[in-house]
C-alpha cells in the first residue's frame, strides 16, 4: 500500500455492486495493525466531499469512505432513514467492507470505528445497534436518528457513543420533529434511550467547554469503561463542527469534531 494513495474499490453486497474509497495514512507501516475508520456521508453528498469538509484523512488511521445508494428522490442515503433506498442492504455492505479492508490492509480490529453525519450519523447508530462487536466505538455529527435507526436495538452495552448537535440545526431540530412523513425525536430524547441501552445511570456530568459549547457526559456505564458523551453547541447550525469548508459558521466552529472524536476513538479501543 502506497502511503498517502486513495484506493478505489468496489464490492458486491446483495447482488448490487456497490463503491468506497480507501485512504492510506501517511503514517502506514503494514508491518503495524492501525485503527480503520468507516466514514458515512449525509444524504445528498458524494463521499469525496465528505472527506474534504471533515479533514478525517489527516488522522493517523486507515479510513474508508462508502457510497451510498441513491433513495427515493434519487439521492444517495444511507439505511435507517425513510427516503432510503428501499432494497438497500447497508449493514450487509458494512459487514463486507470490513472484510475486504481486514484481508488486504494491515488494520486492528480492536481499533475499528464508525463516523458519520446527518443521515450518515443515523447510519451510524444503526450499526451501534446491528454491528456492536464489529465496532469499538462510534460518532455522528447532526444525526438523523429515524425510528429505524433503533430498530433491533434491545440493548448496547459496552457501546461508546459521541453525538455532537447544534440546538438551532435547520435540518434536523434539536427538539424533534417531522420529516418525509416520519417523527424523529430530540436530541435528549434520543440519549436517553441510547444511554438506557447501553446500560448507563441517569447521572450525566455537564462541562462548559466555551461560551457555546456544552459537554454532556455519561460516564458511569456497564461495563465499566463506556462512555457516552454529547456536545450541545447553543446556536449551532447543520454543519461539520470546526470544518474549514465554506467559511466560518459561528457557534459550530468553535470546536473541532474532528480532533474530540479522534481523541474519544483512542480512548475506547474494543474490549
Amino acid at each position: 500500500m502506497t502511503r498517502g494513495a486513495a484506493i478505489e474499490r468496489t464490492t458486491r453486497s446483495d447482488g448490487v455492486e456497490r463503491h468506497y474509497r480507501i485512504r492510506i495514512p501517511a503514517s502506514y507501516d503494514a508491518r503495524l495493525p492501525v485503527p480503520l475508520i468507516l466514514a458515512f456521508h449525509g444524504r445528498n453528498e458524494k463521499s469525496t466531499r465528505f472527506e474534504k469538509v471533515t479533514r478525517l484523512s489527516s488522522l493517523p488511521a486507515v479510513v474508508v469512505y462508502p457510497d451510498g445508494l441513491r433513495g427515493r428522490s434519487g439521492e444517495p442515503s444511507w439505511q435507517s432513514a425513510p427516503y432510503a433506498s428501499p432494497t438497500a442492504d447497508d449493514v450487509g455492505f458494512t459487514a463486507a467492507i470490513l472484510r475486504d479492508v481486514r484481508s488486504t490492509v494491515c488494520v486492528d480490529r480492536a481499533r475499528t470505528y464508525a463516523v458519520g453525519r446527518s443521515n450518515g450519523g443515523g447510519f451510524v447508530a444503526l450499526l451501534a445497534c446491528r454491528m456492536p462487536h464489529e465496532f469499538a466505538a462510534f460518532a455522528a455529527v447532526s444525526g438523523a436518528f429515524y425510528p429505524e435507526s433503533a430498530q433491533g436495538c434491545s440493548s448496547s452495552a459496552g457501546v461508546s457513543f459521541v453525538e455532537f448537535h447544534g440546538t438551532a440545526d435547520p435540518v434536523i431540530h434539536y427538539n424533534g420533529g417531522q420529516k418525509f412523513a416520519e417523527t424523529y425525536p430530540s436530541i435528549p430524547q434520543w440519549l436517553s434511550g441510547w444511554t438506557h441501552r447501553a446500560n448507563c445511570l441517569d447521572l450525566p456530568v455537564e462541562s462548559q467547554i466555551n461560551s457555546y459549547v456544552t459537554k454532556v457526559e455519561w460516564g458511569f456505564c456497564l461495563p465499566a469503561g463506556t462512555e457516552v458523551t454529547h456536545y450541545r453547541i447553543a446556536g449551532g447550525g447543520h454543519r461539520w463542527p470546526g470544518s474549514r469548508v465554506g467559511g466560518s459558521s459561528g457557534p459550530s466552529d468553535t470546536i473541532d469534531a474532528t480532533a474530540v472524536i479522534w481523541q474519544f476513538f483512542a480512548r475506547h479501543p474494543m474490549r
